[in-house]
């Protein structure tokens, strides 16, 4: 075949072919299955995020393409064992967003942005009783690789359509306070201190919820302001000759500070 970059999603599904040839296609590419590129299909996933969070477009292009040579990859081994193809995944893409969109392709109504999040779930509870899958337990369907924080928040979600919820914020604050002092009274047992430890973020990932708050991007979010500022102490060390090593607390304090009063400065400038 004629390897060449492209627009056709042909000619990826070709390349894809020829790398899983034996004989004359890659050997890496030859002895993946589903289990060791599932990994991958997860690093590139949070790489698509991690660009769309930095304003990347330019990176989330490629990105995008990545997530995508995952979806072909998938494709190719089902292929080979004779399970479906590309086109089987594409079929099927297809046919839920036109069964699940009847207020588009379906004769069309006005409806609300959280009225059809409200119908796609009316619509797929339908689907999986029809298919003979419906739920044992309102829990089910939680993909358990989700980050631990997005399964809470789905989790937490799915208990409180059936009723099993905090009544308000004001309740969940109150459970934050009660599994801090549990925590605290923990300190000395490992084991225990875990245990409390996962009951606090999962009551704070409850809170989050009830706030309207996406606990797992607001992390993510102070993950990248937490790396955005130490660079700034780094930076600011660096400029005097000194790695943070070779600093204190107090110095590398006062850089901090620096740091995010120039932030705050440069928000204001913005507006």
């Amino acid at each position: 075949m004629k390897a060449e970059a492209s627009r056709d999603i042909e000619q990826l599904l070709a390349l894809m072919a020829a790398l899983r040839t034996p004989g004359s296609g890659c050997p890496w590419d030859l002895e993946q299955t589903f289990e060791t590129i599932a990994p991958y299909t997860l690093e590139e996933a949070y790489e698509v995020a991690d660009a769309i969070a930095r304003g990347d477009l330019a990176g989330l292009k490629d990105e995008l393409g990545d997530l995508l040579l995952q979806v072909v990859f998938h494709a190719r081994m089902a292929e080979e064992r004779g399970a479906f193809d590309f086109g089987g995944v594409v079929y099927a893409i297809t046919d839920k967003l036109v069964r699940r969109h009847p207020h588009v392709f379906g004769g069309g109504r006005d409806i609300a942005p959280e009225e059809v999040k409200a119908l796609w779930q009316t619509i797929k509870d339908e689907e999986r009783a029809k298919a003979g899958k419906a739920n044992a337990s309102a829990l089910d369907g939680i993909p358990g690789a989700l980050p631990a924080l997005s399964r809470a928040e789905k989790l937490q979600t799915k208990a409180a359509r059936v009723g099993f919820d905090w009544p308000s914020v004001n309740d969940v604050k109150a459970k934050i306070e009660e599994e801090i002092r549990e925590l605290s009274a923990a300190m000395g047992d490992r084991e225990k201190a875990a245990e409390e430890f996962g009951d606090l973020l999962f009551a704070l990932v409850n809170f989050a919820r009830h706030a309207g708050v996406d606990a797992e991007a607001a992390l993510r979010a102070a993950n990248r302001k937490f790396e955005r500022r130490f660079h700034a102490v780094e930076k600011g060390l660096a400029a005097r000759g000194r790695t943070p090593a070779q600093s204190n607390l107090a110095e590398m304090d006062a850089l901090w500070d620096a740091a995010k009063a120039a932030e705050r400065a440069d928000g204001l400038k913005r507006k």
